[in-house]
């Protein structure tokens, strides 16, 4: 009787293997690189697209040689515009990522909580009544608004005991009578109208270095708290009881989300207007490439969403020639379809 003896070879020792974790760490390392590419080539057509076109081979001689003949339009009015495209953009798309996470809805945007219309109608009562336009009055009216309807949305939500339903719910009631209050308010006085019209919009055309500086550090601030609770918010989106079990504290987590969220919001309406979408399709766009951690979520939703904001502001420059369509109404008219197809796709994978 014979036997016969099988070996199974391993794999050389040189062999590399990679676990599947790792992999997919490797793959999304490299769709955040190209999403940085993508946010350098949108940004350099900002500077080289508009009234008086540059050749792209110039835009660096123009951002750096003072005898350039764009110079000064490049530095004066391009490069300010394009740099509060990439903050407000940026701040946009984290907080809507921060706001779909906090109250566990894939449709949720930043005005779901009213912080928007806070800053909005803090800005419009500014105007009625002490004749603010613009300026660094404008943004502290407008973080000052979006904090105080923070705070009335999640002290009607229940306060420690707050739900993301009734988060929800009371920021949406509160989201409806502010903005018409800010329309009441352009309505019957001539001189707030004048101010706010093109404002209420959402334009990036009156930007320049000083609007740039009042906002940059909001932004950074809000960023950086942002980040720094995206584990904490992986962990929170197991539920309360598993959170508290693996040593989160969820009440300081919502406020935490919240704040980062208020000051975010508030910079970017005070910069911009209330630009619509923008918070609502980044990230839920971006969840499909990466999944639900937030670890790699923020990061993609902080270029990704400059990317789609400068790109509408460009391709507004183009369509609106000699004149220009504000970016508020190209991401709304670009918006608008995409979160119909998200709605109907989200109705259709229901179980």
């Amino acid at each position: 009787m014979e036997f016969t003896l099988s070996v199974i070879e391993s794999p050389p020792a040189d062999t590399p293997t990679r676990s599947p974790r790792r992999q997919r760490a490797a793959y999304r390392g490299a769709g955040l690189a190209l999403a940085a590419l993508a946010l350098i080539a949108v940004a350099v057509l900002s500077i080289a697209v508009g009234a008086k076109a540059i050749p792209l081979p110039q835009v660096w001689q123009a951002l750096t040689d003072r005898d350039a003949a764009e110079y000064a339009v490049v530095h004066e009015m391009r490069l300010p515009r394009t740099l509060l495209g990439l903050l407000a953009g940026t701040a946009l798309g984290v907080a809507g990522a921060a706001m779909q996470a906090l109250t566990r809805n894939p449709l949720a945007d930043p005005g779901l909580l009213g912080i928007n219309a806070g800053a909005a109608a803090a800005i419009a009562t500014a105007a009625l009544l002490f004749g603010v336009g613009g300026g660094t009055g404008q943004v502290w009216f407008a973080l000052a608004g979006a904090a105080l309807v923070t705070v009335a949305v999640y002290a009607v939500g229940g306060g420690r005991t707050a739900t993301p339903a009734r988060l929800a719910l009371a920021g949406a009631a509160l989201n409806a009578a502010l903005y018409s209050y800010v329309s009441a308010v352009m309505l019957l006085d001539s001189a707030s109208l004048e101010r706010l019209r093109f404002w209420t919009v959402g334009s990036l055309a009156s930007a320049d270095d000083a609007t740039v500086r009042r906002v940059l550090p909001f932004i950074l601030v809000g960023l950086l708290a942002a980040l720094l609770a995206a584990r904490p918010l992986n962990a929170l989106a197991l539920g309360d009881d598993t959170a508290q079990a693996l040593g989160a504290r969820p009440a300081l987590i919502r406020a935490g989300v919240i704040v980062a969220i208020t000051l975010l919001c508030g910079a970017a309406t005070a910069a911009c207007g209330p630009i619509v979408f923008v918070g609502l399709l980044v990230p839920h766009l971006v969840r499909t490439l990466t999944g639900p951690d937030l670890r790699w979520l923020l990061p993609y939703c902080a270029l990704l969403a400059p990317v789609l904001l400068l790109g509408a502001d460009v391709l507004g420059r183009v369509l609106g020639r000699p004149g220009e369509l504000q970016v508020g109404l190209l991401t709304a008219v670009l918006g608008g379809p995409l979160f119909l197809w998200l709605v109907t796709r989200t109705r259709t994978n229901r179980p």
